[in-house]
């Protein structure tokens, strides 16, 4: 992973350059096998994720969570069950869409809109590509591939309006929305353009990767801290002492909550929402004494690694003090984003949407799982929690300690 001489696995990444017979992930950052070309993607994207774009985000990141609070107050009686599964997903499609490409979808604030379902439809309908790619020979399967099909068709189409739309707006010279897809298209003028269809090709990608697995995270950070009492009033407490009773939670006050940091992190080794990758090794090599002959893909995952008493003792148990900044770095057998050239390019735009969301949710709100809820994971194309964690809430009694 660390060295670009090992492509990602052509055979599963050029798979999902079509979901059935539609177009879908393309050549995109996630799915492109050609280094060099992945590499001038890279170059395009990366400014869009910058220091300076991210502080700006955060009115963003701080907009949707707190309406997302507003709402769950509502329900905050300690009876009415709440998916909070559904409800941080709604939070995240809308951050997304707002802060990457310009657009108020109104998820929290109740607007109904095919997107949720489109992209969990594309995810479910990609696994299952996955695990059986001839299904689409099989008549019973039809109406189905055609159902996941016009999903991929919904999403493609809407990035393909969003694109020339802001291209257009770009030639006239109007004022642009200062998003990532603003950034991208004067970066990719800059470095001799880049195709339509590969703009769309992450288009889908920043959905997916940007939406599902923070969610996911979130989720079952949230799941897990309903049996961690200790770990929930030590994180209190940091918020309490970094943030008080803020609503606006600022860039500076994101990067002094450490130990939400760690409980973060400890959340992606046990629960990581993308759980692996591939790399393909072209010629004959020995690893540790095995000889491993070219032509063969390797399989990278990080859900198994973190899960291994060989690198974490104790595995099963929750403990974020693994991360502390004193104690020793679990190299190369930790990567919930991947390790070297190919790491996620949004990492940083992650995580400091999930401390805005997880800080406003602690700061507000006493949550416990409603009986017959399970902590078991569901693998959907990305992990997320079984049964949704649906909660009963109720108003925090020690917001003034």
């Amino acid at each position: 992973m660390m060295s670009p001489i090992y492509p990602k696995d052509p055979f599963t990444y050029k798979r999902l350059f079509y979901l059935f017979s539609t177009r879908f992930m393309g050549k995109g950052l996630l799915t492109d096998p050609d280094h060099e070309h992945w590499r001038k993607q890279r170059r395009i994207m990366d400014p869009a994720f910058g220091h300076t774009y991210l502080v700006q985000v955060m009115e963003v990141f701080n907009e949707r969570a707190e309406q997302l609070m507003e709402q769950l107050s509502e329900r905050a009686d300690g009876k009415q069950e709440v998916s909070l599964h559904a409800a941080i997903n709604r939070v995240t499609l809308d951050v997304i869409t707002k802060a990457a490409f310009g657009m108020d979808l109104g998820l929290v604030e109740g607007n109904k809109t095919a997107f949720p379902d489109a992209i969990s439809t594309v995810l479910k309908g990609m696994i299952q590509y996955l695990q059986h790619p001839f299904m689409k020979y099989m008549p019973q399967h039809w109406a189905y591939i055609r159902e996941v099909e016009k999903c991929v068709d919904l999403l493609r189409r809407t990035g393909r309006e969003c694109i020339m739309k802001r291209k257009q707006e770009m030639l006239s010279g109007e004022e642009l929305p200062k998003d990532i897809l603003t950034k991208i298209l004067q970066c990719a003028e800059e470095e001799n353009g880049l195709d339509d269809e590969i703009m769309l090709d992450n288009f889908i990608t920043f959905f997916i990767a940007g939406q599902e697995t923070t969610a996911n995270q979130l989720s079952f950070a949230a799941m897990e801290l309903t049996r961690q009492p200790e770990i929930i009033h030590r994180l209190r407490s940091e918020l309490d002492e970094v943030i008080g009773f803020k609503r606006d939670i600022s860039y500076d006050d994101i990067n002094k909550l450490g130990y939400m940091t760690q409980v973060l992190k400890e959340t992606l080794r046990l629960y990581p929402p993308g759980p692996g990758t591939s790399r393909y090794i072209k010629d004959d090599i020995v690893i540790e004494g095995i000889k491993i002959p070219g032509g063969t893909s390797i399989v990278f995952s990080t859900y198994s690694m973190g899960r291994l008493e060989k690198f974490f003792p104790d595995p099963f148990k929750f403990d974020p003090e693994r991360f502390h900044p004193s104690a020793p770095k679990p190299y190369y057998c930790y990567f919930p984003f991947m390790l070297g050239p190919r790491s996620c390019l949004g990492q940083v735009f992650s995580q400091l949407e999930a401390k805005v969301v997880l800080s406003k949710l602690l700061q507000r709100f006493e949550f416990e799982l409603v009986p017959g809820q399970s902590y078991d994971i569901m693998d959907t194309g990305t992990l997320r929690p079984r049964d949704g964690v649906v909660c009963t809430l109720r108003p925090r009694q020690e917001s003034s300690k």
